[in-house]
């Protein structure tokens, strides 16, 4: 067996699962979840029409750079999304089966096993995939604590320059799992700068850039070429439907970026990573081409954090993140504890933040917060926090 399988971690909702089976939920409430980041809105009708309309295509092999028309229809939404001039289709964007493989082939992919000791640099707090594709591709993943004092930037000069010098890859979340924050410009162009005199690959992963509340996120790509980098050099973008059009069980998305590291991804991909399915092509073209249910998306985000952070103010004050679903509140006791007692209590489940993160320079970022999905439709999140409240008192 592969070796580096021993170095992975449980998942962070494997280690909840275990939390939870030392208690038992109280059955006076029926169960709400705000723990996993999975969008309970309804996939729209236009886009299940789309998909099943096209099921003959499941007679053919996909290709898999995907269809013209896929690839095309991408590089036309960055282009008006971002007010840039439409990457090459054929060069610089890449159709996957959801970000969540992409990012993990990508590692794969970038990391030289031959060169001495091979860094992965991630956020901490973190999505767990990072890490694994680390392991998995023969690096060691360095944490970069993303902590409320530094507005949950990423401060690349925690890491020596020693540790720079070996970093092949960097995983960067914007707008950010589990805080929502969203990378600058002047962030950006220190990590364009670094890249530049180290060599290393960025992945941007932009799965939540679609659900905002006021200004449309900054992209990598529009960073980019803001700053004059219209190559996109040593920069690759990950993007998906499952958030800004509630379809995760479609697995569809794209990267885009830098076109020698996109050769050699979709190079990897030929063996490893099966083609997107073409009825999936041709409803994922529907998604991209239609904004007004991701508007519609957006203004549902935007009622429930409305009403939860009213309800939540007097006990547990939490901000308004910049963009995403998540709340990201720092908890009175032990963030495991709270999360255990408050589904014991009031069936109500939350991912500890300690399960996010891991502990460097003497310290776990995620201890002491807890992360809420408000994925569910308005009244079962609306209710899920009063149940907090009532519990925090």
């Amino acid at each position: 067996m592969n070796p580096d399988l021993n170095r992975l971690q449980p998942y962070p909702f494997q280690k909840l699962a275990a939390l939870f089976r030392e208690v038992q939920p109280n059955s006076d409430y029926r169960a709400i979840s705000l723990s996993i980041g999975e969008p309970k809105h309804p996939t729209p009708q236009f886009i299940r029409d789309a998909l099943t309309a096209n099921l003959d295509g499941l007679a053919n092999y996909p290709t898999t750079a995907g269809s013209d028309a896929l690839r095309n229809t991408i590089a036309n939404w960055l282009a008006l999304r971002y007010g840039i001039p439409a990457p090459d289709s054929k060069t610089q964007v890449l159709p996957v089966n959801g970000s969540r493989e992409a990012l993990f082939a990508f590692a794969q992919t970038v990391v030289d096993r031959s060169r001495n000791d091979p860094v992965v640099v991630c956020p901490n707090p973190f999505y767990q995939i990072y890490e694994g594709a680390a392991f998995l591709a023969g690096a060691t993943p360095c944490f970069l604590n993303t902590l409320p004092e530094d507005n949950y930037a990423m401060n690349f000069s925690q890491l020596p320059e020693d540790v720079w010098q070996r970093a092949q890859l960097i995983y960067v979340c914007s707008p950010g799992n589990p805080n929502g924050r969203v990378m600058p410009l002047e962030e950006w162009k220190t990590l364009f700068e670094m890249s530049d005199r180290h060599g290393f690959v960025i992945a941007s992963d932009e799965c939540y850039s679609e659900i905002y509340f006021e200004s449309p996120p900054l992209g990598a790509l529009q960073a980019a070429r803001q700053l004059g980098r219209s190559d996109y050099r040593n920069l690759v973008v990950f993007s998906s439907l499952s958030k800004r059009s509630n379809v995760p069980g479609m697995r569809s998305g794209f990267v885009a970026g830098d076109a020698g590291v996109i050769e050699k991804f979709t190079l990897y991909r030929t063996y490893h990573g099966s083609a997107m399915n073409p009825a999936i092509q041709a409803a994922s073209i529907a998604a991209w081409n239609d904004e007004a249910h991701v508007a519609e998306n957006r203004r549902l985000y935007a009622e429930k954090f409305g009403k939860v952070l009213a309800i939540l103010d007097p006990v547990l004050p939490a901000v308004m993140p910049d963009a995403g679903f998540y709340l990201w509140i720092r908890t009175p006791v032990a963030d495991t504890s709270f999360a255990q007692a408050l589904y014991r209590d009031y069936n109500v489940a939350v991912l500890p933040g300690s399960y996010l993160a891991r502990t460097a320079r003497g310290m776990n970022p995620g201890e002491n917060f807890v992360r809420l999905a408000l994925v569910a439709n308005v009244a079962e999140t609306v209710e899920a926090a009063q149940r907090i409240v009532n519990f925090s008192r």
